[in-house]
């Protein structure tokens, strides 16, 4: 496996980029003619996925350059449809490796799943009967996942708690279940659900929901990097930046779009390796309001030298095993380039990826503002709306970022001006 740090990458044609990827990835010939078919999912294959098929919607899938994660280098594969995005975290990777890299680790993973549990007079005495059987609850709910077992993982541990609510008080109980390399969800409801009629013999209550929570705080992924303050355009640029996220960091409506930003990078590899970009985008934003006021998923400080120091920390349950991960051809393809070996260290790739894309967000916004690179690359959108095509795209689409006129009427009014002129002849022009 070769450098991630490919230079000029974003001037390749995409077959030649593609090349590139398949060298670094060791593809296989059918693999290269899955990502070449926007995706190789058929209708057959998508109809034992979900109900009702009828067909399937390509998002592109780009390739972030660049990244260094614990002294190994990564391409990563991002599926998203918003400009900029992917270029911007190659970006930022870049600067980090000026100082190693980023530097992620992750707690083991483990997922909760929750029994409710109401109707019962005396909560604190039934609280303490399903503790003192606690072994007993553990024992029955590995006996639903033995090969989970054999692997070294299972519910590991048993939690008791009671809430008040407008319904009156409950008891919930919660299996701590280590996954090992599946996201979790089937093992843990399954577990929730076996378990569920014992705990109402103890508690001489009536269980209701047995599910997991996609909080996932005892699964954890933090990374961090060092930015070196020069190659972000100085200090002025290192206060601007710490600026802002003290902005994002007091304000929650701020905080709310500067986690976008974070989670356009989560996403787009969540996606990109069949994974469950809602249980994921779930649990960072409940992560994020943790403290009782929602706040930002990293943190940002200038260091001894001055140089950028960002740290990003949330749950993030990520499989290999399982669901659309090994059910969706462009999935398993993305998991290869990715070249990860088990779970953990999937979540410590994409936690990265967040925090580089955080930066870059920051970064655009600290000093040229975020349209000036976005609206560049949403002009040839534009210019594809209003009809053009060929050499005509990016025609229309550079006069309208010099005009700052990034506008379908504008477009469309370029697109009859050049073909207009196209079709006089040079004497007449």
């Amino acid at each position: 496996m070769g450098s991630s740090e490919i230079s000029g990458f974003y001037k390749l044609t995409p077959a030649e980029r593609l090349e590139k990827v398949k060298a670094f990835a060791g593809l296989t010939e059918d693999e290269v003619k899955t990502i070449e078919s926007m995706g190789g999912l058929s209708l057959g294959q998508a109809d034992r996925m979900i109900e009702n098929v009828i067909g399937g919607i390509s998002i592109p899938l780009g390739i972030a350059v660049n990244f260094l994660i614990n002294s190994k280098d990564y391409l990563i594969p991002m599926a998203i449809e918003e400009p900029s995005v992917v270029a911007a975290a190659s970006h930022a990777a870049k600067i980090a490796r000026v100082r190693g890299g980023f530097r992620s680790t992750s707690t083991p993973p483990v997922m909760i799943g929750q029994i409710q549990i109401l109707g019962v007079q005396d909560t604190s005495s039934a609280k303490e009967r399903i503790l003192n059987r606690k072994e007993e609850i553990l024992k029955m709910a590995n006996n639903q996942d033995p090969v989970l077992l054999k692997l070294g993982g299972g519910a590991k541990d048993l939690e008791v708690k009671i809430i008040d609510t407008h319904v009156g008080p409950m008891i919930i109980t919660e299996l701590m279940v280590d996954c090992r390399d599946a996201m979790g969800a089937n093992a843990v409801n399954t577990m929730a659900e076996a378990v569920a009629p014992m705990v109402e013999e103890i508690t001489g209550g009536r269980a209701n929901l047995r599910i997991l929570s996609n909080l996932a705080t005892k699964r954890l992924v933090r990374s961090m990097a060092t930015f070196d303050r020069e190659a972000l355009g100085g200090e002025a640029v290192v206060d601007r930046i710490i600026e802002a996220y003290a902005f994002a960091a007091a304000d929650p409506y701020r905080a709310a779009t500067h986690n976008k930003g974070v989670m356009n990078g989560v996403t787009s590899v969540v996606l990109a390796t069949g994974n469950d970009t809602r249980a994921i985008e779930a649990g960072a934003h409940a992560y994020a309001a943790r403290a009782g006021r929602y706040s930002t998923l990293t943190t940002w400080e200038k260091d001894d030298n001055g140089d950028l120091l960002g740290v990003i920390e949330m749950p993030l349950a990520v499989g290999l095993i399982g669901g659309a991960t090994v059910s969706h051809p462009m999935a398993k393809v993305s998991v290869k380039i990715l070249g990860v070996r088990n779970a953990n260290e999937l979540g410590e790739v994409i936690a990265a990826v967040g925090l580089a894309q955080n930066l870059a967000a920051l970064r655009a916004l600290a000093t040229e503002g975020i349209q000036k690179g976005h609206m560049r690359l949403h002009a040839r959108n534009v210019a594809v709306m209003a009809g053009a095509s060929g050499e005509l795209i990016d025609r229309i689409a550079e006069a309208m970022v010099r005009e700052r006129k990034v506008r379908i009427d504008e477009a469309r009014r370029l697109l009859d001006e050049m073909i207009s002129r196209g079709k006089r002849s040079p004497a007449e022009q």
